[in-house]
């Protein structure tokens, strides 16, 4: 049954002016309650917020088919769409995706899978990707017994409201919109492979357990790496630091640091120079611990203690990298919030070469890590323009 209210987008395409109909899910789709009875299909799927439905076996490398019977299990075909009642920090009311293996598997019978007729099945998996139908979730549905599970009954659920153009105007929002994707896709595997070679070359580029060279080095360089305690490459300024509560501040252009890195701009500073951050406690990476240079003026909470290179002994920028390669997590003490104290600190030691050596490795991944920034700063603004165009793009 056809919705009455018509509506328009604040963004479409050029040659489209007809209003836009609004109609119930229902309308457009069925539910699908095909059983896998006879155990045709073997392949688990799974409805992810984050990456969609995805492979329990090759996402997870793990297939459940051989731990139970999957008979009581729903057919999911290629262009289904599932709903999964759990909530994540992606999605708060449970995220609705299609399949897009191109090939059938099986879900739990917790999942409602659904399947669209009449429409593009791709303008409605961008529509799903968008915020404009938790309202209505919302509005007909509530957590119920588990914290973790939104519940909605399958009779209001679809009375959820479509905004539903022309099939040719579906067609031109979907197509668009998954070359915008695609191209988020491609700037983020850019730069998880940046992040991957910078990986590597911290590995490379430092010298192993029991050696004294770096397998990776820059020509001119022959001499033996030295082993140095923190405490004699660095002076600690962890007096000057001071926390200021968020409603305590005063914003301003100075960076405030705590562990992870800039929580908020500042009026004043703490700390004017360069200086090497590194977690005291609170720190959300214990594997990737955080280390972090900075130059100018930095506002630093108590949660990161502060270091600087002692002249003519160690560079700044390499003293950072040294640190960044170095396994941090067996020198923490304490439970849920492990904390880095800072005699502890003071005395980890690791491999130092020369100064124009230091010097030489502390540009180049300087290099590296404005490369990463470019490309991290580029994909968050594509990742904004996104959100941008499907808040313009549907009604």
């Amino acid at each position: 049954m056809k919705d009455q209210q018509a509506s328009y987008p604040q963004l479409r395409f050029k040659g489209f002016t007809d209003p836009w109909e609004k109609r119930r899910l229902g309308d457009i789709s069925e539910k699908v309650t095909e059983k896998n009875s006879d155990n045709e299909f073997s392949e688990t799927l799974t409805n992810s917020a984050e990456y969609g439905i995805i492979s329990q076996r090759d996402f997870f490398d793990k297939d459940i088919s051989n731990e139970k019977n999957l008979n009581t299990y729903y057919v999911v075909r290629d262009g289904d769409f599932v709903y999964n009642p759990r909530i994540s920090n992606f999605a708060p009311v449970g995220p609705i995706k299609r399949n897009t293996l191109g090939r059938t598997g099986v879900m739990s019978p917790l999942y409602y899978i659904f399947r669209a007729h009449n429409v593009d099945g791709m303008y409605l998996e961008k529509y799903f990707s968008s915020t404009k139908w938790h309202r209505f979730m919302e509005l007909n549905g509530d957590t119920g017994a588990r914290a973790d599970r939104f519940a909605i009954k399958d009779k209001d659920f679809v009375q959820m409201p479509i905004p539903l153009p022309n099939l040719e105007e579906q067609s031109k929002i979907a197509r668009f919109l998954e070359n915008v994707d695609n191209l988020i896709a491609a700037n983020q595997r850019k730069l998880d492979l940046l992040k991957e070679q910078k990986k590597g070359y911290l590995q490379k580029m430092f010298p192993k357990n029991g050696a004294k060279v770096p397998e990776l080095r820059f020509a001119g360089f022959a001499d033996a790496w030295e082993q140095r305690k923190v405490s004699e490459l660095a002076d600690r300024y962890d007096n000057l630091r001071v926390p200021i509560t968020a409603s305590e501040r005063v914003a301003g252009e100075t960076p405030y640091y705590g562990a992870n890195g800039i929580q908020d701009y500042v009026e004043g500073f703490t700390h004017n120079g360069e200086f090497v951050l590194v977690a005291e406690d609170g720190a959300n990476d214990l594997q990737n611990y955080p280390v972090q240079y900075v130059d100018g003026k930095v506002w630093v909470n108590n949660h990161a203690h502060v270091l600087q290179a002692k002249e003519e002994r160690v560079d700044n920028k390499f003293l950072t990298n040294a640190l960044k390669h170095t396994n941090i997590e067996p020198y923490l003490v304490g439970g849920g919030r492990a904390k880095l104290n800072a005699d502890v600190m003071m005395k980890i030691n690791f491999k130092v070469p020369t100064l124009p050596e230091q010097v030489q490795i502390g540009k180049f991944f300087d290099n590296l890590d404005h490369l990463i920034a470019l490309h991290q700063r580029k994909l968050e603004k594509l990742q904004e323009l996104k959100k941008g165009y499907l808040q313009k793009m549907f009604c």
